[in-house]
């Protein structure tokens, strides 16, 4: 059983569990993101078992009539084994599911395979898969050049990899500022699909002056256990995505989430003695 802290940023061990949660959510105007626990298998009857997972949720979110998409993460399907086997199962889910799938970006090193295969069943079912991009690394503003006339959907977010400094900014100002950079060239160049992934007010009040001035769609999406009132409250007049981790994997994302960000480590604390 996930202890009550944790489950502030998990939405319990079972897909039954995470889509409650998912229900609750779209009560409120919000929809969601669903992310089975689960990274850096290097062996592949694991992988195989998580795409298992990921086809019976997709079938369980048309059931269910929820607002909901996928994201999924290319070590927890295949990336560690070989490419080989992460194009597969990708594919595998990707063929399978009705709703939208995001693919997860991990590190430095996944980022050309990962472009890769986005941008292939993005060209094959013209648009419904997502990427995720790293604005501390100094590749990104580039890559988005090659993202901006595909179709499907883009998330921008800071970071939270410990790069080598040679490829990365490392100075929270300086990927503030890649960030403003980054997601003006997509509010500019993209004709659609620009997820605002962050939780700083700045860059969602960013989006919506870039929104306002070219009239490009876009969502804001944000963690579960973070910043859940003002989700709530954006819904109101955007497109919001809470980001969804669920399952038997939980104790090293929480870990994990937790040690990453100092930000993250004070809306923690404020959960717990606000109990």
């Amino acid at each position: 059983m996930i202890p009550p802290i944790a489950n502030n940023f998990v939405a319990g061990e079972t897909p039954e569990a995470a889509l409650a949660h998912v229900n609750g959510l779209n009560d409120r105007g919000v929809a969601a993101i669903l992310n089975l626990l689960g990274e850096h298998y290097e062996d592949r009857a694991a992988a195989d078992a998580d795409a298992d997972a990921y086809v019976e949720l997709a079938q369980s979110i048309a059931d269910g009539e929820s607002d909901a998409c996928l994201s999924v993460k290319p070590s927890q399907i295949g990336l560690g084994v070989s490419e080989a086997a992460f194009r597969e199962n990708l594919a595998r889910i990707v063929g399978a599911a009705d709703c939208f799938v995001w693919i997860d970006m991990e590190d430095h090193e996944t980022t050309d395979v990962t472009l890769d295969a986005f941008e292939r069943h993005a060209r094959e079912t013209d648009g419904r898969v997502g990427v995720c991009v790293q604005a501390n690394l100094k590749r990104t503003r580039g890559d988005l050049e090659r993202l901006a006339d595909l179709p499907g959907k883009v998330r921008l977010v800071k970071g939270a990899y410990d790069e080598p400094a040679e490829i990365a900014y490392e100075k929270k100002a300086r990927v503030d500022e890649s960030y403003r950079e980054c997601l003006s060239f997509m509010f500019r160049e993209f004709d659609d699909g620009v997820a605002v992934g962050s939780h700083d007010p700045e860059m969602v009040e960013l989006a919506e002056r870039l929104h306002d001035e070219h009239g490009t769609s876009y969502e804001v999406q944000m963690l579960m256990g973070v910043r859940e009132e003002a989700q709530f409250d954006l819904a109101r007049d955007a497109d919001v995505y809470q980001y969804i981790p669920y399952g038997s994997k939980w104790f090293s994302y929480f870990y994990r989430r937790i040690r990453e960000q100092k930000s993250n480590a004070l809306f923690a604390l404020r959960a717990i003695v606000g109990r």
